[in-house]
Order: structure tokens, then sequence, then C-alpha cells
């Protein structure tokens, strides 16, 4: 509890400075800037969009605001700061994030010093660059800043219910889950990536072509996992993903070592999706039940998934089957 509180203060006392900061550096050169002041730079580098000085502060102190308050809020939730990984990537947020309001704003300040006009403010340009990678060590220092403390492994949870096989016997659990919302931003992506190309065909801007394909591969990857179906079978466990069942990925029952139930929530995994790395990753639908399996080489996965008990009982089974009953 001690660690917690002491954690919370120091994330909010962060906070707070950051966001001193970012109203009192624009006001330290507030009669060198032109009002209003460029905000905004086309391709060309030039500035072709001016917010007044009142709403340039507020701007960036309200996206830092929105950054550290979902970090905070995460942080807030029981339980949530109790794992070294979970507090990493709170820290992780909190250094990038502060890096890149603070760095934004700067590369704003800077552009439009000493300029008479918002239009003759200077270009940002290649500046971006060096900026996202300082905002990706300040990441990695936040990171590793946040981990020292307690690592409170979970127990490993529900024990599944014992289930009987008799010799022979052959038993499938198949189950599954679907994101909607992760279907439709896939399917609006893939929407617009086709009419960013049609206009690319008509004859707008070639780079246009850039943008397609990216929308195209972040569309596909979403549809792939906006849903997962699960099969534990005789010949082990697997994994299917998205409404082709493809990609799939197959673990055989002998690569298995024990089975059981968690709850788990996005918030303590990271987010949705694909949460973690290979050795302990966790797929993340929904949050609530989810079937853990943990591999003989000491890896884990946890997929939510429905009926998660039915599914770890059964690979329970399988691993040692139930002695023959007693008819007598």
């Amino acid at each position: 509890m001690r660690f917690r509180t002491r954690f919370l203060l120091t994330a909010g006392a962060w906070t707070a400075l950051v966001a001193v900061a970012l109203v009192t550096t624009p006001l330290a050169f507030r009669d060198r800037l032109p009002d209003p002041v460029a905000s905004h730079w086309g391709p060309s580098g030039t500035p072709d969009g001016a917010m007044s000085f009142g709403g340039f502060v507020t701007f960036h102190v309200v996206l830092w605001a929105a950054i550290a308050g979902v970090c905070l809020g995460i942080a807030t939730r029981a339980g949530a700061l109790r794992r070294r990984y979970a507090r990493g990537r709170i820290g992780a947020a909190l250094g990038a994030g502060a890096c890149l309001a603070l760095g934004l704003q700067a590369l704003s300040l800077n552009a439009n010093l000493d300029r008479a006009r918002w239009e003759q403010a200077g270009t940002v340009g290649w500046r971006v660059v060096p900026l996202i990678a300082a905002a990706l060590l300040a990441g990695w220092i936040g990171h590793l800043a946040t981990r020292p403390g307690p690592d409170e492994r979970p127990e490993d949870g529900e024990t599944p219910v014992a289930l009987h096989l008799d010799p022979g016997e052959r038993a499938v659990w198949v189950s599954s889950v679907s994101a909607p919302w992760a279907s439709a931003m896939a399917i609006v992506g893939l929407v617009a990536a086709g009419a960013i190309a049609l206009g690319a065909v008509l004859g707008l801007p070639g780079a246009l072509w850039i943008t397609a394909a990216a929308l195209v591969v972040i569309g596909l990857a979403g549809l792939a996992l906006s849903s997962v179906r699960v099969k534990v079978s005789p010949e082990g466990l697997r994994i299917s993903f998205g409404p082709l069942r493809w990609p799939s990925r197959h673990v055989p029952l002998e690569k298995i070592e024990k089975a059981w139930v968690e709850q788990r929530r996005p918030s303590e995994v990271g987010g949705w999706g694909f949460r973690g790395l290979p050795g302990r990753a966790t797929i993340m639908l929904r949050g609530g039940e989810c079937l853990v399996v943990r591999y003989t080489s000491g890896g884990e996965l946890a997929i939510s998934i429905d009926d998660a008990a039915t599914g770890a009982a059964l690979l329970t089974a399988l691993k040692a089957p139930a002695p023959p009953r007693d008819h007598a």
C-alpha cells in the first residue's frame, strides 16, 4: 500500500510539473511571439494554420492532460501496480507523452519566435524525427524508472473442474470471441484505403498510394485480430484468428504443462489485441475470463475466451486421463 501511494504521488507530481512547464514556457516568450501563432504546417513545410496564444497553450496542456489522465486512471485501479511490467508500461507512457507534449510545443515556439506574423513562421520539417527518437528514449527511461518495487505474480487462478474421459473417448471443446468494434475499425480502414487509391488513380498526388498501402496493412491486421477461435482436442490447442480462421497456431498437447482460468482486464495487460511478448502474452478481445496455458518451456499464453473453464478442464483431463469408472 505504501509503494502504491508513493508511486501515485510521484506520478501526480510529474504530471503537475510537466503541465506547469507547458504553461510557463510559452508565457516566458510571449513578447517575442505573434498572436495568433502558427500551429499547423502543410506537406511543403510552410505554416497553413494558426490559433490564438491562449488556445495554443491550452491545446498542449489538454494534450498532456489526456495522456497523463489515462495513465493515472489505470494506475489507480486495484492491483494495477503490483506487477513490474504493468508499472513499466505506465512509466513509459508518462515519459514518452511528456517528451512529445513538451517537444511539439518547443518546435512550434521556435518556428514562431521573433516573427511579425504567423504566416512568416519557420518550418518544422526534419526536426520531428529527433523528437520522435527523444520520445522513445524518454519512454525507455520512464519504463526503467518505474520497474523497481514489488512484482507479485498472481496465483494460477481457478482450478478447472475435473473431467472424466473413458479410455478411447474423444472429446473436443471449441469456443470463440469477437470484438465488433475492431471489425468495424478494420473495415473503415480498408474502405478509406480504397477511396484514397481511387483518388490516386484519378490523378491526385502519387504519395497517396503510400497512405492507401498503410491503411490496407492496418485494416487487414485489425480484421485478423478482430476475433479468435480456440479449439482443444486430443491433438492439443489450436488458436485461429479472424473471420477466415487464418492465421492459425497449433500447440501440441505434449508441449502444454498446465491450464487454468484467470480474470484479466485490458488495463492489466497493456490494452486490447495481442499484448506482451512471446513467452508471456495475452490475446485480449474483452475483459474477464481468460484461458491461461503454461508451456513445458515455461512460457504462458492467456486468451480471453468464453467458457474458458471447460477448455482448461479438458486440457487438464487430456494431460492426465482419469482412471476408468468403477461400474460395480
